[in-house]
């Protein structure tokens, strides 16, 4: 490739997630309009997880991310999906075998795969969303030809955790995930920071299942990322504690918390994660509260863009957080007329504090 890097050794060390939370931005969209040769042989290509490029959350968001900017760009993404953990590296390797000039992988399941790969390969630029591939769990991204694009989603489960305990009519609240990683509990964490602010504010006592950020590991988990009976059945228990407000985090599970509070025929809200699910699984709309968002669609496509346009592929770790519209929280849509008319403002409030530094978010890109 003509375009490369002149001493990628110097882009090897990367400052640890921790220490680039607060200094890190959202990458620019060029508005620009490309020469033919700084895009000359550059093909964008994506491997998904195992939710699938239609799990109407991440890899969805990733897809339509790498597709709409590769089509800006007037060139042609391939993209492969996995139905199978087995599926990582061989996909993978099956798109450095087809020159792919950037490969971007979705989720954390696939960071040995994608780690492998790009040492493997240092002439391929890497992207992987949410995880820092961070394998050696040494504050470094263990390749220098892969950027981490990572969102600090507590700040805005933060956000909806308040949201849901000033909705909740029971005092009981839920959060569980599809498997135990920390790009899943990060929700769960700031959720139940949300709920405690809002006890502390209000003299209220509401009670989070499913999580205990004092006990992360005895934590409620599905097994997996697929909406199935499990996933199903998790739910269920929740409303069965009597819980009215969900928050799955794990893909498509939310869609087996929609069918379990259904059939349960119970008042119980349910929120999305990582999309705004009103408007990509409408099935549920009158069951959303509100859903925490990711920014990855718009991350995606700008690093596409960026790997395409620029001399050298710019290996620093993206971070969404509430300061660059990285992560945020959706409207309540149907549930407008439903939560307390002062709930927004106190929301917006507590938004500029967790911006400014004056009401604290615990997470494992902030610490």
């Amino acid at each position: 490739m003509t375009k490369r890097r002149i001493a990628l050794g110097g882009l090897a060390t990367i400052a640890s997630v921790a220490l680039l939370a607060g200094c890190a931005s959202a990458p620019a969209t060029s508005t620009s309009t490309p020469t033919a040769s700084a895009i000359a042989g550059f093909k964008p290509c994506m491997v998904s997880d195992l939710g699938g490029f239609d799990d109407k959350s991440f890899n969805q968001l990733g897809y339509e991310g790498l597709t709409e900017a590769a089509a800006a760009l007037g060139v042609k993404p391939i993209t492969v999906q996995s139905n199978a953990e087995t599926d990582y590296a061989p996909n993978i390797d099956s798109l450095v075998s087809q020159n792919c000039t950037l490969i971007v992988t979705v989720g954390f399941a696939l960071s040995a795969a994608t780690v492998t790969a790009a040492l493997a390969n240092p002439t391929v630029d890497f992207a992987i969303i949410d995880d820092a591939a961070d394998n050696d769990f040494n504050g470094k991204t263990d390749a220098p030809n892969i950027k981490p694009i990572l969102f600090d989603t507590a700040q805005a489960a933060f956000l909806a955790g308040y949201a849901s305990a000033s909705y909740s009519k029971a005092g009981k609240v839920a959060t569980y995930g599809g498997m135990n990683f920390p790009t899943v509990t990060i929700f769960m964490d700031g959720f139940a920071q949300g709920v405690s602010y809002f006890n502390s504010q209000k003299g209220k006592s509401v009670a989070v299942l499913g999580y205990d950020p004092a006990n992360p590991d005895a934590a409620t988990f599905t097994g997996g990322f697929e909406a199935n009976d499990t996933a199903k059945t998790t739910a269920q228990n929740f409303i069965d504690q009597g819980a009215d407000v969900l928050l799955p985090v794990g893909g498509p599970i939310f869609q087996s918390a929609g069918a379990a509070i259904t059939d349960s025929k119970k008042d119980v809200a349910l929120l999305g994660a990582d999309a705004d699910v009103f408007n990509t699984f409408p099935t549920y709309a009158d069951l959303y509260l509100t859903s925490v968002l990711k920014g990855i669609k718009q991350a995606t496509g700008d690093v596409v863009n960026q790997a395409a346009t620029a001399s050298t592929f710019d290996v620093t770790p993206y971070i969404g957080n509430l300061k660059n519209d990285g992560v945020g929280i959706a409207p309540f849509h149907n549930f407008a007329s439903k939560v307390d008319p002062a709930l927004q403002s106190e929301l917006d409030t507590i938004k500029a504090g967790i911006i400014s530094g004056t009401i604290p978010v615990k997470s494992y890109l902030s610490k």
